[in-house]
């Protein structure tokens, strides 16, 4: 399997990594002829390039493969899995790990690496295997690896296969392998058991809307993780231009990456109390969708003036993150496809996040550099909090002028948050714009593995 390490092998090609500043003590390791070669090929240990030395019979002797230097240490991720792909098709082995990298990030990334979306067309993964070294803890890996394919495949699935009821069955197939309880509540049953908001951004859309709540494990510190599942996004009555419809089925990005990071804890066996809750819609375009200067109540009772029903993300959201709060649980994660702003501000590669404990905030940022997930905190910053509040209502969804977008959403979902001391908030984008190591072009999970790492510091577990 492409995701996975292969079995032990003695026959297992021995695989060198050559950082550029042990370039000569690794040359001083090899043969004569290795040499030649190296020179022959003008092998200079630069980031991903690779090198195999041919064996007596025609087969490969041994492989290495270039690890770059300082400069591309702090720039690139997942060197070898750039690798992976230039490698000729064998079952390699680790032999040297020399230089300033990280071997688990490293071989975490040679197994992201063999993430391939095949249901639409055919293609090939990189087939090269590699037998997990000793040095890493290889079921961890496999399990962060199965949760990340688990989150690409449900954000690269198109919106006409991956409707709210869609995403609830994948939510039940995960349940199943991993003996959770699901609980669904879905079209009128929102209004009857007061869900006002996901039903009114769902309701125009022949794809009826759910919240869909799953729970696992009976001992630990409490957890809830909200995912957003707008599955389609048109904007509604603010319709959105093609240009920022076109990747509106990765809308419900923050629920694949809940399930995928569901998966990792559940795999792993944490010890924890663990609830996914997402609210799965599709903001569509019909009489009866809801309108601009609508004023919603939310399940807390607050009131919300639509000033734009493109930012229906967080209205789906406040109603479950009220729900989440309602069990008392020690600590709330919300993660979504929230906002362009966030984009805007850092780009498609971090993910911003907000937290209302700093403890929690440097231990997510501590874990996202040892398992390169990178996450950046944002602040929840009080002074905004009059943009939110529009008069007429108690809250504004889309605060007039532009400006700090993704603050004032997260601003917008912390009043829903008000009994619960620990909320995080990440505002991810879900998706890999262009091809880059361990990370081809479509749906990708961000913040997942930092929230995976940084658990055991937050929680005491």
């Amino acid at each position: 399997m492409p995701t996975k390490f292969a079995a032990d092998d003695p026959n297992a090609i021995p695989l060198d990594l050559v950082a550029k500043d042990q370039m000569e003590v690794w040359l001083n390791n090899v043969s004569k002829a290795e040499r030649a070669w190296i020179n022959t090929v003008g092998f200079m240990a630069s980031a991903g390039q690779t090198i195999a030395f041919p064996d007596p019979d025609g087969g490969i002797a041994r492989a290495a493969v270039g690890m770059g230097d300082a400069k591309d240490a702090v720039r690139a991720r997942f060197i070898l899995a750039q690798a992976r792909s230039a490698l000729p098709v064998a079952t390699y082995r680790l032999t040297v790990l020399a230089g300033d990298f990280d071997p688990e990030a490293e071989c975490l990334g040679w197994l992201l690496a063999g993430y391939c979306y095949t249901n639409y067309a055919r293609q090939t993964p990189p087939m090269a295997s590699l037998v997990g070294p000793d040095v890493v803890p290889l079921a961890k890996l496999e399990a962060i690896a199965a949760g990340e394919t688990l989150t690409r495949d449900l954000i690269n699935t198109p919106a006409s296969d991956m409707g709210p009821l869609e995403l609830e069955a994948a939510a039940r197939n995960l349940a199943q392998q991993f003996g959770a309880d699901v609980d669904v509540i879905a079209g009128p049953d929102l209004l009857d058991k007061n869900f006002p908001m996901i039903h009114a951004v769902g309701r125009a859309s022949d794809r009826g809307p759910r919240l869909i709540d799953m729970r696992w494990g009976t001992d630990g510190p409490k957890i809830a993780i909200v995912g957003k599942g707008v599955c389609f996004d048109t904007g509604g009555l603010n319709i959105k231009p093609g240009g920022s419809m076109g990747l509106m089925k990765k809308d419900m990005g923050g629920a694949a990456t809940v399930l995928g990071l569901a998966h990792m804890i559940m795999a792993l066996e944490l010890p924890v109390q663990l609830r996914v809750l997402i609210p799965a819609v599709e903001n569509a375009i019909s009489g009866t969708a809801f309108r601009p200067q609508d004023i919603l109540t939310a399940r807390n009772g607050l009131t919300v003036e639509i000033n734009n029903t493109d930012a229906e993300g967080r209205l789906v959201l406040a109603d479950a993150l009220t729900y989440a709060q309602e069990d008392e649980p020690d600590l709330i994660i919300s993660m979504a496809t929230l906002t362009g702003a966030a984009r805007v501000a850092v780009g498609p590669d971090l993910a911003p996040f907000y937290a209302t404990q700093s403890g929690d905030a440097v231990a997510l940022k501590t874990a996202g550099k040892r398992v390169s997930d990178p996450v950046w905190e944002m602040p929840f910053w009080d002074p905004y909090e009059p943009m939110i509040e529009p008069g007429i209502a108690d809250l504004d969804n889309a605060p007039k002028g532009g400006f700090a977008g993704s603050i004032t959403a997260a601003l917008f979902l912390r009043r829903f948050v008000q009994k619960t001391d620990r909320y995080i908030h990440f505002d991810i984008y879900g998706w890999q714009p262009t091809s880059a190591p361990a990370r081809p072009k479509g749906g990708v999970g961000q913040g997942a593995r930092a929230v995976l790492d940084a658990l055991p510091d937050m929680l005491g577990i």
